[in-house]
């Protein structure tokens, strides 16, 4: 069966970009399957089962959603070389980008490049959270604040560079720079004009964004989403049934639960509970577009609720 990496992304996805640097640290081919940056998402829906977020990665009839599973993923088929030295605390670290780094990286580029962002982007960000409105001005007089803690999350990466090395955590490019890359192209990207003034402090850390920006994106040929579709409804999954052990709520393969983002975004993809341990837990699911595929999620920052 086709192993072919199929990713679901934009190009101006921070998220997406974390993922398609570790394409570019092992040297993989993939397709690009260019998604919209916000709903509706027709081809992807099917898929995911309602799982809105960027980015999605399909191989067959396989989904991966998040990129803490992705990258999972990506280790386990594609072993070699490897990036992830140390598997435990380098996903804890996921949190630290993904989370706190992002917060305050959001409002520098919101704040100021807010009136121009089209309504339609800015009524779909408001769907995804639903407790925050998208509010330009709030986010202007919160400029100061965030720069503030953007400052002090770069200097964390400073300081791991203090003694010379070239990447994270040594001479090679792991996931962890992956991971703290991340919100730096983000910010340089969409409002290069405060991330230029804010990095004059960190000259380590604007030496190491050169480098890991030349790492690239590995190899990369687009797919059409209707060939996508029809590549999962073809494919059967890879995916066993198995028993969790020691699943602290008792759910076993076959249970009905519903998974969801704990954050933003959460939107419940329901289905046929396959396998799960803890890190990871797979449900089965059927779509007339794709018919039976299983989507895989993660279990921090996840919740699963009986369906």
């Amino acid at each position: 069966m086709s192993q072919e990496i199929i990713f679901h992304h934009y190009w101006t996805s921070p998220f997406s970009e974390k993922v398609r640097i570790i394409f570019g640290m092992k040297g993989l081919t993939w397709r690009s399957v260019e998604i919209p940056s916000i709903m509706p998402k027709p081809d992807l829906m099917p898929l995911t089962g309602g799982y809105r977020k960027t980015p999605v990665m399909q191989i067959g009839a396989d989904i991966y959603c998040d990129t803490q599973l992705i990258i999972r993923a990506l280790e386990r088929l594609h072993p070699t070389p490897a990036i992830i030295p140390h598997a435990g605390l380098s996903f804890a670290l996921a949190f630290w980008s993904d989370r706190p780094f992002f917060q305050a990286t959001v409002p520098l580029i919101f704040g100021e490049v807010g009136p121009m962002i089209p309504e339609a982007f800015k009524k779909d960000r408001e769907k995804m959270f639903p407790d925050r409105p998208f509010n330009y001005e709030q986010m202007k007089a919160a400029i100061p604040a965030f720069k503030d803690q953007w400052r002090a999350n770069a200097d964390f990466l400073e300081a791991q560079l203090g003694d010379g090395r070239k990447f994270v955590l040594g001479e090679v490019a792991t996931v962890d720079d992956a991971h703290a890359y991340m919100n730096f192209w983000f910010l340089k990207s969409f409002f290069a004009p405060t991330a230029d003034a804010l990095l004059k402090e960190f000259p380590r850390t604007t030496a190491w964004l050169d480098r890991v920006k030349a790492i690239g994106h590995g190899t990369h040929t687009p797919m059409d989403s209707k060939e996508a579709l029809a590549i999962a409804k073809a494919a059967m999954s890879t995916a066993v049934a198995r028993p969790d052990d020691h699943d602290p709520n008792g759910r076993k393969p076959g249970d009905k639960v519903a998974v969801m983002a704990d954050d933003y975004g959460r939107d419940p993809v329901a289905g046929e509970l396959v396998f799960s341990n803890a890190q990871e837990i797979a449900i089965k699911r059927t779509d007339p577009a794709v018919g039976e595929v299983v989507v895989h999620f993660p279990r921090a920052g996840f919740l699963v609720i009986s369906a």
